[in-house]
C-alpha cells in the first residue's frame, strides 16, 4: 500500500473518530493559560479542565502528597472521562509527579517543565532568570535540564511563594498588592550577577496573568518567556501521532471547568464563570476528586456550584 493511500485512510478514520478530548491539571487557575493555547491550535479539541483549589497551591506541599492529589486526580479524570492524552499544566506537578503518573496510568501525558533550554538560546547576555514555585526551584530535575542545556550560562532562580496567590486575585479581578510583584522581580534582578540579566523564564503557569506587572516591574531590558505555547504545540504534535480515539460515553458535559473545593460564595462563583467562559468552558461544577470518589456534581440553574451529596 503506497504512503499516500495510507495517509488517506488514516485521515478518514481520524475524522470518523471522536473528537479528542483532553484533560488539563493545576492547582489553581493557571493551566488556563495553557489552555488558552491549545484551544488557538485545536479547536475541534473538548476540554475537561481541573483546578485543583482544594490542594492549592502545591508548592507549600509535601511531594508526597502532590503525587497523592494527582494520581486521585487522574483516576478520577481516566473513569469519568477516558481522555486521549492527560495535560499537567503547572509546573509544580510536573517536577514532583509526572514520573509517577506515567507509572500508574497508560494515558499519555504532557508536562510543563522550566523552559531552560529556550532560555539559554533567547539570551545575549548568557545570564538569564528562572521565576518558578519553591518546589520547581529545588528540584533536582531542575539541576539536570541546567547543567544540559545552559552549562555555559549563568542562571539565576527564585521560588517564589507569593505570586501565584497573587495571580489568583488577578484572575477574579481584584486588587493585586505590585509592591509583592516588585519585590519577588528583585529577587533575580538584585541577586549577585543579577545586573547582566537580560531574560527570565516563567516557571509557574500561574504567573502568565501577572506577565504585565511582572515585566512592568522588571523595566523594557528583560525579555520574558511564558512556555504555554510550546505546552500547546506539544499537546498537538502528540495528538496527532496517536490513533483516532475509540468510543466512550462522559457523565461530564464536553467542556466543563471542575473545582476540587468549594468556592468562597456565589458571587465567587459567578465571577468565574464569567472568567471561564472566555477559555471556552461554560460550565463550572464543584467535584472532590481527591477525597470524595470523584462523584460528579450538578450545577444550579445559574451554573453556581453546589457540594457533593
Amino acid at each position: 500500500m503506497s504512503d499516500s493511500l495510507t495517509r488517506r485512510i488514516m485521515e478518514r478514520e481520524r475524522a470518523a473518530a471522536p473528537r479528542r478530548r483532553l484533560a488539563v491539571i493545576d492547582s489553581g487557575i493557571g493551566g488556563l493559560g495553557v489552555v488558552r493555547e491549545i484551544r488557538r491550535l485545536l479547536p475541534a479539541v473538548d476540554i475537561v479542565y481541573v483546578a485543583d483549589n482544594g490542594g492549592f497551591p502545591y508548592g507549600a506541599l509535601a511531594d508526597t502528597q502532590v503525587v497523592e492529589r494527582c494520581n486521585r486526580i487522574v483516576a478520577a479524570m481516566e473513569r469519568l472521562v477516558a481522555p486521549s492524552a492527560v495535560v499537567v499544566a503547572c509546573n509544580t506537578a510536573s517536577t514532583i509527579a509526572i514520573a509517577a503518573l506515567r507509572q500508574a496510568f497508560k494515558l499519555p501525558f504532557v508536562g510543563c517543565v522550566p523552559a531552560i533550554k529556550w532560555a539559554a538560546r533567547v539570551t545575549k547576555t548568557k545570564t538569564f532568570g528562572l521565576l518558578a514555585t519553591p518546589a520547581t526551584a529545588r528540584r533536582e530535575y531542575l539541576r539536570e535540564l541546567i547543567e544540559r542545556f545552559a552549562a555555559d550560562c549563568t542562571v539565576l532562580t527564585h521560588g517564589s511563594s507569593r505570586l501565584a496567590p497573587v495571580a489568583e486575585r488577578r484572575f477574579r479581578g481584584l486588587p493585586v498588592d505590585l509592591g509583592v510583584i516588585r519585590e519577588e522581580v528583585e529577587m533575580l534582578t538584585r541577586a549577585p550577577g543579577g545586573e547582566a540579566l537580560d531574560t527570565i523564564v516563567l516557571g509557574c503557569t500561574h504567573y502568565s496573568f501577572v506577565l504585565p506587572e511582572l515585566s512592568a516591574a522588571a523595566g523594557p531590558a528583560i525579555t520574558w518567556l511564558d512556555p504555554a505555547g510550546a505546552v500547546a504545540r506539544r499537546v498537538r504534535d502528540f495528538l496527532s501521532a496517536l490513533p483516532p480515539d475509540a468510543p466512550r460515553r462522559s457523565p461530564l458535559p464536553a467542556n466543563v471547568a471542575i473545582f476540587t473545593a468549594p468556592l468562597r460564595d456565589a458571587g465567587e462563583a459567578e465571577l468565574m464563570l464569567e472568567r471561564l467562559a472566555e477559555f471556552g468552558f461554560p460550565e463550572l461544577r464543584v467535584v472532590d476528586l481527591v477525597g470524595a470518589e470523584g462523584a460528579p456534581t450538578r450545577p444550579t440553574r445559574t451554573g453556581a456550584p453546589v457540594r457533593p451529596a
